[in-house]
């Protein structure tokens, strides 16, 4: 006979299907209610997670990527900025620094009208501290520094909003800001050529602009908004780095701010949804679990003559509690084991399937206005598949101890006397 005992009684009753009962029925129902509640919450908890874990990498590899790590700005407009980058760019902690002017302007195109943050580049340095050359066509940042005629790079988001396309004109505009000795200045408008439009899938679409260094402080009319920009070995210490990084250069007005205070907002709502949505998520699973107390209970009413006849052939009273915890584990193990293998394939289609939806029907479901990417994003982590399958077993498997319990409690002569 198959040993342990106890688990070959106990996977007896969870296949076990007598017809023509209608309690046995409804036994054998809500165990199938159980377990495939069971395999959805875990199948979407993975999904779930995975996504988050798209949203978490998207910032750091895509947005951070594009963006520094920490910019260091200083408002007189005599610095030696190629200097100031040479003197960070040796420091062990950055990986590599670029010279940049931002200045916040419009663009315009015919009677449309969108707010942009211009950077002013240097194409040859820009490419070490961000990763936009892997949107753009090859030639598309020396273009910018072609002499006969002013050249900008666009966001899609900001194309679509303007109706540019590449090659046409549009008109940027810096609206009066102040001079620096307090009164006012002229609005600068400057006409440039669209030399590329670049799509990164994230919200920079929607807001950045590049041109050349040059035309940047001319835009600026000399006015500040130059510094270098960085790319650190470690981004999670960028606020630490820089303020050691200001305190090395020369008492000279430098400031600065890094990707905390940029994004670091979208980090953390990152961060909390991912917390939120789990612990939901694994109140699906707590429920589904759970209901193995009922299937059991059930079971234990069902199978009152047979837990008799049991306790009078000598099983003990942890035979009988091993036995059904046997059944309930066999339900959690099945449940967390398929619903693992579907959130597995869910979390590796998910990004591909919405994006079949969204082009079978015509809809976009992210935008890259509103959310931090206009795609669904997702990475699967073998130990957050690891962490929820054996979160949905041991649930299972807690699950099961009151029913046994009260199985093993059954006392043969009661079970018998209505027999």
């Amino acid at each position: 006979m198959f040993r342990p005992l106890p688990a070959f009684i106990g996977l007896r009753y969870a296949g076990a299907q007598r017809r023509g009962e209608d309690s046995a029925g409804l036994v054998s129902f809500i165990s199938g209610l159980s377990m495939i509640g069971l395999i959805l919450g875990v199948a979407l908890m993975i999904v779930v997670m995975s996504v988050m874990n798209g949203f978490d990498r998207e910032l750091r590899e895509r947005i951070l990527g594009i963006m520094p790590h920490a910019t260091i700005y200083n408002a007189s407009a005599d610095i030696d900025w190629p200097a100031v980058r040479d003197q960070l760019a040796a420091e062990p902690q950055v990986v590599a620094a670029a010279e940049v002017w931002q200045v916040n302007a419009l663009a315009r195109k015919g009677r449309e009208v969108a707010p942009l943050l211009v950077q002013g580049i240097n194409p040859q340095t820009i490419v070490e501290v961000s990763n936009i050359g892997q949107f753009l066509a090859p030639e598309s940042l020396a273009t910018l520094t072609n002499p006969a005629e002013a050249g900008v790079i666009l966001g899609r988001g900001i194309a679509d909003k303007l109706g540019v396309k590449k090659g046409e004109h549009l008109s940027l505009i810096v609206p009066d800001s102040g001079g620096a000795d307090g009164g006012r200045r002229a609005a600068h408008l400057a006409g440039f050529r669209v030399v590329d439009i670049f799509h990164s899938g994230t919200a920079l679409d929607q807001s950045l602009a590049l041109v050349d260094w040059q035309q940047a402080q001319s835009l600026a009319a000399g006015a500040g908004g130059a510094g270098v920009q960085l790319r650190l070995e470690n981004m999670l210490d960028a606020n630490w780095i820089m303020r050691q990084l200001l305190g090395q250069l020369p008492a000279q007005n430098f400031y600065g701010n890094d990707w905390s205070s940029t994004h670091g907002n979208l980090y953390q709502a990152i961060q909390m949804s991912r917390n939120l949505v789990g612990l939901l998520v694994l109140l699906i699973i707590a429920i589904a679990a759970f209901n193995v107390v009922s299937t059991l209970v059930m079971v234990v009413i069902d199978k009152h003559s047979d837990i008799a006849i049991l306790r009078t052939m000598g099983a003990s009273t942890r035979e009988i509690l091993l036995t059904f915890v046997s059944q309930g584990a066999l339900v959690g193990l099945v449940g967390a084991a398929v619903g693992g293998l579907l959130g597995v394939i869910g979390s590796l289609v998910v990004t591909d399937l919405v994006s079949a939806i969204e082009s079978l029907f015509g809809i976009q479901f992210l935008k890259s206005d509103v959310y931090p990417v206009d795609y669904l994003p997702s990475e699967l982590q073998w130990g957050d598949v690891a962490l929820v399958v054996g979160a949905g077993l041991l649930l299972s498997l807690l699950a099961t101890l009151y029913p046994a319990l009260q199985a093993s409690r059954v006392q043969p002569a009661a079970a018998l006397r209505h027999e």
